[in-house]
């Protein structure tokens, strides 16, 4: 079976760089600029299902990258999360983007703002830039912010701030859950499965294989305070881990 998989793998290395990295890059462009002309045209999510549902299945079918989902039920259409996910792999920007089946948004960093291209595009499909430099600024950010993340709009976040080697998540960082106080917006843990089989981190090494995403249930931030946000991350970190077979692995080898 293994020698199977590695003849599979070999054959498919020129489908991979002869069709799927050049129709990527093509394609990229051509939803970037597609986005950007339908929310200015029309409104922000027609600009973002295209160029982020459609661009997302797309790449992903051509992969091909199989997708399940689980707990879809959990999200109520008119609501708004703080959405907070395991970051795996580059893969699961297709995934969440693709399969969460809501608008949603991207936090950036206040400094791409003004990358050409990238800072212009991104504030034309309504992404969202938070700056805490001072409290002025922040508290600009945190009212732009508070426009765009209603009627059912949610925004992602990976608190890990960087992607898993092992599958094992690092710890949260605490930008997620500070917003969602601020805000006072639930927070939806995600789980995202075997992302990184399908393109391990820092490679290009892609594979076709399966995926899975797993939506928990929203948890209320009414209980939690700048006080107790330790407790709110733990319980979110604990939901997400919940549902990782690395971690079933890890606490299956445990004495």
């Amino acid at each position: 079976m293994r020698f199977l998989r590695k003849v599979l793998i070999f054959l498919y290395q020129p489908y991979k760089w002869l069709f799927c990295v050049p129709f990527f890059f093509i394609n990229t462009l051509f939803f970037g600029i597609l986005a950007v002309v339908l929310s200015t045209l029309i409104n922000e999510r027609i600009g973002g299902y295209y160029g982020g549902v459609v661009w997302s299945r797309l790449n992903s079918f051509f992969i091909p990258m199989f997708v399940s989902i689980e707990g879809r039920d959990n999200i109520s259409p008119a609501t708004s999360y703080i959405i907070v996910s395991n970051h795996q792999s580059a893969l699961d920007i297709f995934l969440v983007y693709g399969w969460m089946g809501i608008d949603i948004k991207w936090v950036m960093k206040k400094e791409l703002k003004k990358i050409p291209g990238i800072g212009f595009g991104s504030a034309k499909v309504g992404h969202i830039f938070l700056d805490r430099s001072n409290k002025r600024a922040a508290v600009e950010s945190l009212a732009i912010a508070k426009k765009k993340l209603v009627n059912g709009t949610s925004v992602v976040f990976f608190p890990e701030g960087t992607r898993s080697n092992d599958g094992i998540p690092l710890p949260f960082k605490r930008g997620a859950f500070r917003l969602a106080l601020d805000l006072n917006l639930p927070v939806l843990p995600v789980t995202l499965i075997n992302t990184r089989k399908i393109l391990p981190n820092n490679t290009f090494h892609v594979v076709p294989g399966k995926v899975k995403m797993i939506i928990h249930k929203p948890i209320d931030i009414r209980n939690f305070s700048e006080r107790n946000m330790s407790e709110l991350i733990a319980l979110t970190r604990d939901q997400i881990c919940s549902e990782l077979p690395e971690m079933k692995n890890l606490q299956t080898e445990s004495p």
